[in-house]
């Protein structure tokens, strides 16, 4: 065996492979053997595709000793969220419902994937249907944050951020719906990308033309989430934001001499934690070095937490209502009381929440008519209680915030509505040794932007020269 491979970079693992120091084979089982060593006390797993993977292993490791190399992501090992669809491998939703429900297609980042010959170890917990940013259901119990068991770990890509962060995988996917890849990251100090709606095509909602969820790359670096991010973009036509035939340019913006920065401290919300505030300002200072232009910028996200949940708890209540009334006994309540909630909205309250949706649209447009990029803390407070309730006040500080959404990460879901590019990179952690995070949000399409950006302040502007 080659030393502790699943604590090496992706980067490095790809080269390594390619010039063949180390097999598939040897990296998948070594891979395997710390998701085993792990499982019972960080439970980032609901389904281990052990045979499957050692298969593909074999497979990989025949085609590079036979020259036919297919990328650099050949013979890596990843994991994938249990919402995202896998072919022949255990899907659950995070919920009992689904407990055996075996996929007879891939989703399309899956798919891209596997063309790369990257190799698929598992999949990763979830709240039921990821409807909430703690990772908890009875399915499987709680995926415990590495850094310390009492506090969460987020959600609802709970379990590919943990999985990631305890070197159990180099790379995962997550799906964000409101902040779901970047508030898990945030909360256990590793790197997620919302992309822009469509450039990761996410054909299996209910509802294409109105998406705000989007599968997306987790990884422990800005280069190895760009490496991932690379596989599966690229618009595909069954979607209705993927017409194009190719990706437009993005403005890669090298240099960041007079880059026009708008910090957003406070987005509407009352209450903020302070570490949080200056961690994240404190991790422009590289860009401000050289040269960048920070001023601050007054926009009020909070004032959309009412429209975001109509959303969110109607399309939960239509998805879901007929299993719900047939078996409410198989439901979390946390889920449960959603999906009731759900029915308090009328087909006017869902016009009217599209309505503001549009108008924050609107508004976000306009600041980056004079701004490149935009740049506030990933989420008002470190991470929260793992005893937190999803539906009960949120305490920042020693003082009621309100509900969790607009309390602890009005940062985040704007964007999933806007469809705006968001990239969360880690900015050091509290006194007490929390993870802190900084959110980088660029123009549609400014992906590129926004990884260079992320590099220089991660400290890898090497990657990216």
């Amino acid at each position: 065996m080659s030393g502790d491979l699943p604590a090496a970079s992706a980067t490095e693992l790809a080269a390594r492979l390619r010039a063949k120091e180390i097999s598939p084979v040897e990296l998948v089982e070594q891979t395997l053997s710390r998701i085993e060593a792990l499982q019972p006390s960080l439970n980032a797993f609901i389904t281990v595709s052990a045979d499957e993977a050692r298969a593909a292993a074999r497979t990989a490791e025949g085609e590079i000793l036979d020259g036919q190399w297919r990328g650099p992501l050949h013979g890596m090992p990843y994991a994938a969220k249990d919402l995202i669809l896998t072919k022949g491998v255990r899907t659950t939703m995070g919920s009992r419902l689904h407990a055996q429900f075996i996929p007879d297609k891939d989703a399309v980042a899956v798919a891209r994937l596997k063309e790369r010959g990257a190799i698929l170890v598992g999949k990763t917990t979830t709240p039921e249907f990821g409807h909430k940013p703690l990772t908890e259901a009875p399915l499987f119990g709680r995926t415990i944050n590495p850094f310390d068991a009492k506090a969460t770990c987020g959600g609802s890509s709970g379990g590919s951020a943990v999985a990631v962060a305890s070197h159990q995988v180099p790379l995962a996917l997550g799906t964000d719906g409101g902040g779901s890849i970047r508030i898990p990251a945030a909360c256990c100090g590793i790197v997620g990308l919302k992309a822009t709606l469509g450039v990761v095509p996410h054909l299996d909602l209910a509802d294409l033309f109105s998406a705000n969820a989007y599968i997306g790359p987790m990884a422990r670096s800005v280069g190895d989430t760009r490496l991932l991010f690379d596989a599966i973009k690229g618009f595909d036509r069954r979607d209705p934001y993927g017409q194009h035939g190719v990706l437009p340019a993005s403005d890669g913006h090298p240099l960041t001499s007079g880059l026009r920065i708008g910090w957003m401290a406070t987005v509407g919300n009352r209450v903020s934690d302070p570490e949080c505030i200056e961690a994240a300002r404190a991790g422009l200072a590289a860009l401000s070095a050289g040269g960048a232009i920070v001023e601050p910028v007054e926009i009020d996200f909070a004032a959309l937490e009412d429209a975001f949940l109509v959303i969110l708890q109607s399309a939960l209540r239509a998805r879901l209502i007929e299993q719900y009334e047939a078996h409410p006994e198989m439901f979390d309540a946390s889920l449960a009381h959603t999906i009731e909630l759900g029915a308090e909205w009328s087909a006017t309250d869902l016009q009217q929440a599209n309505k503001a949706r549009s108008a924050c649209f609107g508004e976000v447009q306009a600041l980056f008519e004079r701004l490149d990029i935009l740049a506030s803390p990933t989420l008002a407070a470190p991470p929260l209680s793992a005893e937190q309730d999803a539906h009960g006040p949120v305490m920042i500080g020693g003082r009621e915030a309100g509900r969790i959404r607009g309390a602890w990460y009005p940062y985040t879901y704007p964007f999933n509505l806007t469809g705006h590019p968001a990239l969360t990179v880690p900015a050091g952690t509290t006194a007490s040794g929390l993870p802190l995070a900084l959110q980088l949000v660029g123009p549609w399409y400014a992906e590129a932007l926004l990884f260079n950006l992320g590099g220089q302040i991660n400290g890898e502007a090497s990657a990216f020269s």
